[in-house]
């Protein structure tokens, strides 16, 4: 089983999450009623659904995570899982995005820039110690 399934599985014992199609259309999502919040694309690669101010508001964290990587003026993160530390981060940031999610008023969304990062990020394997 790989971290990403791993993480689907745990994710998907959660209430307020549903699974279905990826929007982008690789892969498997997990969403609220309102929004896709986590696209599972690969069996590491996974890309997380933030708002524009969750992102303000964790930016240096997210930046200093070699696990993360930003597109600039997306509010999709994508996820390289590869080891377990990392799935409890992604869970962690779930959670987070799902409370930041619920706290958006209904009504017209900004979906500039549209989708996911599936297809503008390319994530390259850490080297070093505790890679892998």
């Amino acid at each position: 089983m790989t971290l990403a399934q791993r993480a689907m599985e745990r994710l998907q014992t959660w209430p307020d999450l549903t699974s279905g199609e990826a929007s982008c259309g690789t892969g498997r999502s997990l969403g609220s009623a309102r929004d896709d919040i986590v696209h599972f694309h690969t069996g590491r690669d996974v890309d997380l659904h933030l708002t524009r101010r969750a992102i303000q508001r964790l930016h240096h964290d997210l930046d200093g995570s070699t696990a993360i990587h930003l597109v600039p003026g997306s509010r999709w993160v994508t996820v390289h899982l590869d080891c377990e530390a990392d799935v409890d981060l992604l869970l962690s940031l779930v959670s987070m995005a799902l409370k930041a999610h619920q706290a958006v008023p209904q009504g017209p969304r900004d979906e500039s820039p549209r989708g996911c990062n599936f297809h503008r990020v390319t994530v390259l394997p850490r080297v070093g110690p505790g890679a892998g």
